[in-house]
């Protein structure tokens, strides 16, 4: 019998775009071809070429306008803008793909200042994943699946390490916008194969060869699991986080906090501690002749009702009081950030950034191929010891880095000179040996 009315049931659009095989559809073969160019126009000439930057009319040092908010918000806007609010990348660069698979997260390629470079950002609001009946079983039904925002499932996951992996590839730095919650862990998603994809994003970062800027985008969080598939710790060479003042990170929320280091019994005693009222209500509780066994019950009754009142003060002040651990000052003091940087001028410090990693890492490259015993910590010692000013001050390196290259080029030169000597008198004392 005839089982599939046409072959796009199999290989179609409606199949091939949601599953991820697809990264675009397009309405005709110009379209087609015209999106082609403009992929290829963020990738280097070459294998290891630095990365495709070009001149931008759009300035750098302008503000980031468009600012996400506290509530479900589209989070193409945060990295294209709108007209009347400029966002993150260079006004009309930014171009997403993979749009209809992993919903929850939006990947795709923009310019900072005329650089390339990969994103990665988090879908606030729920999305459903669509899951087609399958005409051979007749018993099969379309499935609608709800997933929230702020949360990683298996198909957003595997999405953010093949992105990853792609951007890799095409040696472009990456800005991940971390804004999630978590995994989801429910039975499904774990059936689903999510530890494996959550898995792959790790291997994906510890084997990334380019720079990652991790930033916490403002009313952003960083929770649970989520926060340690992209720890910096996982490629230190590479990786680099930073937060908007406005965001939050840490394992657990201020509400799981209080949970587990502030339980009912401790803020009893707490208000035992401090309360006068309570204070006074103990005092008369000893004080009780022990055979009146109804004035105790009545200041016992007392005291809890007084409990009953105090308790959902203590709990909101316990819970703003967990908070201050989740925000940007204690982050940067705690080591886990490097830096608090605002929305609103994220543009121009992460262009700065961005311009001076691509020159130092070359540099830095070059004087290892150039010594294969210099390892990145020395190479990058060797350059800075030819800087006098702040080697914290993103520009100044930058336009350090772009002026003295000819010094810089001497010395690698230099130290290949080195490299080869020494290793020509370490043959010929092997051949003395002989």
């Amino acid at each position: 019998r005839e089982v599939y009315n046409s072959q796009d049931q199999l290989g179609g659009p409606q199949i091939m775009f949601p599953n991820g095989v697809s990264h675009e559809i397009v309405e005709d073969d110009q379209q087609g071809v015209a999106s082609i160019l403009q992929w290829l126009s963020f990738v280097p000439k070459s294998v290891g070429a630095l990365p495709a930057s070009r001149s931008c009319a759009d300035p750098v040092d302008r503000d980031v306008v468009f600012r996400p908010t506290p509530t479900p918000y589209d989070p193409r806007l945060m990295l294209s803008g709108t007209p009347e609010e400029p966002g993150f990348f260079d006004e009309g660069s930014f171009k997403e793909y993979l749009a209809g698979w992993g919903k929850s997260v939006v990947v795709g390629r923009g310019r900072l200042g005329g650089i390339p470079m990969g994103a990665i950002a988090v879908e606030t609001r729920l999305v459903e994943q669509v899951v087609p009946a399958d005409p051979a079983d007749v018993n099969s039904r379309e499935a609608i699946l709800p997933q929230a925002g702020q949360v990683l499932f298996p198909d957003s996951s595997y999405k953010t390490a093949q992105a990853i992996k792609d951007f890799g590839k095409e040696g472009m730095p990456i800005m991940i916008f971390a804004n999630w919650r978590g995994f989801s862990g429910g039975s499904r998603d774990m059936a689903g194969e999510i530890l494996k994809f959550g898995a792959m994003i790790v291997d994906a970062l510890r084997e990334y060869e380019h720079p990652v800027y991790i930033y916490l985008p403002p009313h952003g969080e960083l929770r649970g699991g989520s926060w340690v598939v992209v720890d910096p710790t996982i490629n230190e060479e590479k990786m680099s986080m930073y937060a908007d003042p406005d965001s939050r990170g840490g394992i657990l929320e201020p509400a799981g906090i209080i949970e587990v280091k502030f339980r009912p019994q401790d803020q009893l005693k707490v208000m035992h501690r401090l309360d006068p009222q309570l204070q006074l209500l103990d005092s008369e509780l000893e004080g009780v002749d022990g055979l009146d066994d109804d004035a105790k019950a009545s200041i016992k009754e007392q005291i809890s009702a007084r409990e009953n009142d105090l308790k959902g003060v203590y709990t909101q002040i316990a819970t703003e009081f967990a908070d201050l651990h989740d925000k940007t000052g204690r982050m940067k003091a705690k080591g886990v950030i490097k830096q608090a940087v605002p929305w609103s001028r994220s543009r121009e410090f992460f262009f700065y950034l961005a311009q001076r990693r691509i020159l130092e890492d070359d540099y830095v490259a070059r004087l290892k191929a150039a010594d294969d015993a210099i390892d990145t910590a020395s190479a990058t010692e060797m350059i800075q010891a030819m800087y006098s000013g702040d080697w914290e001050d993103n520009k100044a390196v930058m336009t350090f880095l772009s002026d003295s290259a000819a010094d810089i080029e001497a010395k690698i030169i230099e130290v290949k000179k080195a490299a080869v000597a020494a290793k020509i008198a370490s043959l010929q004392s092997e051949l003395e040996q002989l």
